[in-house]
C-alpha cells in the first residue's frame, strides 16, 4: 500500500519543497496515533539527501531521531540509549502506535518525556558540522512530551537555526505543544486512515482501534439518550480494557472524535478530516450535542490521561469521567 495516497497533497507539498530547495526550517506534522507522518517524512528526507540509501536505512549520520524516554534522572536518559530498538520498530512498522514505541524500548509502565538532557544532546549534535556537508535534521516524535526546561533550551535553535538545519516534529496533540515551539513551525495535517486503510496498515491493531471507536460511539449514544446507566456501563468497559495504554488510546480516539464533532458544528467540516466510515456518526452527533459540549469534554479527557499516568484506580477514574461528560451533555 502506498501510504502517501491518503495524503497526496501533503506528499506533493513536501516533494515540491525538496525539489525547489525552499524548505522551512521547522515543520510540525499532526497525525492521529498510528498515522502516516513517518513514511511521509522519510520520503521527504530521501529527496532532500539525494536518495542516499542510508536515509531509508535510518543510519544517515546527519539525521537524528528523538522520542520520549524514561529512566532514572541520574542516568540522564536520552533517545540515543534506545536508538537500535527505535530503528527496528520504524523499519518494521513506520505507522507505529505510541504504545508500541514504549513496548519496543521497554518503558511501557513508566512515564515518558523529552527532558532537558535530550535538549542538550540535540544542541551538542547540531553544534557539529554536517558529516556530508548538507542538511542536519532532527526528527522529533511527540513534542507535546517536552518539558518546559527542554523547550526553553531548544527554543533559540528552533527559532533561529544555523543554515541547513531542519526540525521535523510529529505530534498527536498539537494543542499540547508549547506555544513557543508551535509558533515557530509550519503546520501540516496528516490525514487519518479510513477503517479499511487502517486494517491494511495495522493488521494486528485494527480490531482494537475499531473496538475503541465503537466504545466512543456507545458512550456518545448513551449521553444523547440521557442514559446515565448505559454511559456508566461503557465507562466500566473502558476500565476493563486490560492495559493503561489501551485506555489512553481510548481517550485519544474520543478526543479526536470530539474535535471532529466540534469542527462540524462550527461549519468547518473540511478541517475535520473525518474518515468516510465515521462521517455519518460525527455529523449526527454534531447536530444533536450541545455546541459547548466538546469544548467542555476535552479537558475531562485530558484529566483522565493525566490520572492514568499516575496509576489512579481505573474503575474510579472512568466512572468520574463518564459523570463529568454526562453533566456537560445535559
Amino acid at each position: 500500500m502506498d501510504l502517501s495516497v491518503s495524503n497526496a497533497s501533503v506528499a506533493a507539498a513536501l516533494r515540491q519543497m525538496a525539489e525547489s530547495g525552499r524548505i522551512p526550517h521547522a515543520m510540525l506534522l499532526h497525525q492521529n496515533d498510528g498515522g502516516a507522518a513517518f513514511p511521509l517524512i522519510l520520503d521527504f528526507l530521501d529527496e532532500v539527501y539525494g536518495h542516499n540509501p542510508r536515509v531509508k536505512k535510518l543510519i544517515h549520520p546527519d539525521i537524528h531521531f528523538v522520542f520520549p524516554v524514561a529512566g532514572p534522572a541520574k542516568d540522564k536518559p536520552v533517545s540515543d540509549h534506545f536508538i537500535g530498538e527505535f530503528r527496528t520498530l520504524l523499519q518494521e512498522n513506520p505507522c507505529f502506535y505510541e504504545n508500541e514505541l514504549y513496548a519496543a524500548i521497554g518503558i511501557e509502565s513508566k512515564s515518558s518525556l523529552i527532558s532537558v538532557f535530550e535538549a542538550r544532546s540535540i544542541l551538542d549534535k547540531l553544534s557539529l558540522s554536517a558529516v556530508e556537508g548538507g542538511y542536519r535534521t532532527v526528527v522529533l516524535y511527540l513534542p507535546e512530551k517536552m518539558n518546559q526546561q527542554a523547550a526553553n533550551a531548544l527554543l533559540k535553535m528552533v527559532e533561529e537555526p544555523p543554515e541547513k538545519t531542519l526540525f521535523l516534529l510529529v505530534t498527536l496533540q498539537p494543542e499540547k505543544v508549547l506555544t513557543t515551539i508551535y509558533s515557530r513551525c509550519l503546520f501540516l495535517r496528516v490525514r487519518p486512515f479510513s477503517r479499511a486503510e487502517d486494517r491494511e496498515v495495522h493488521a494486528r491493531e485494527a480490531a482494537d482501534t475499531a473496538a475503541l471507536s465503537d466504545l466512543f460511539h456507545d458512550l456518545v449514544d448513551a449521553l444523547l439518550r440521557k442514559d446515565l446507566l448505559g454511559a456508566l456501563e461503557t465507562g466500566d468497559a473502558v476500565a476493563e480494557l486490560g492495559s493503561r495504554e489501551k485506555q489512553k488510546r481510548f481517550c485519544r480516539v474520543a478526543g479526536e472524535g470530539l474535535r471532529n464533532i466540534f469542527l462540524i458544528q462550527q461549519g468547518l467540516s473540511d478541517l475535520a478530516d473525518v474518515p468516510e466510515d465515521e462521517a455519518a456518526f460525527c455529523t449526527e452527533a454534531a447536530g444533536r450535542l450541545r455546541r459547548s459540549f466538546s469544548r467542555q469534554a476535552l479537558p475531562a479527557l485530558d484529566r483522565a490521561l493525566l490520572l492514568l499516568e499516575r496509576n489512579v484506580n481505573q474503575k474510579i477514574l472512568f466512572t468520574d469521567l463518564v459523570n463529568r461528560l454526562y453533566m456537560n451533555a445535559l
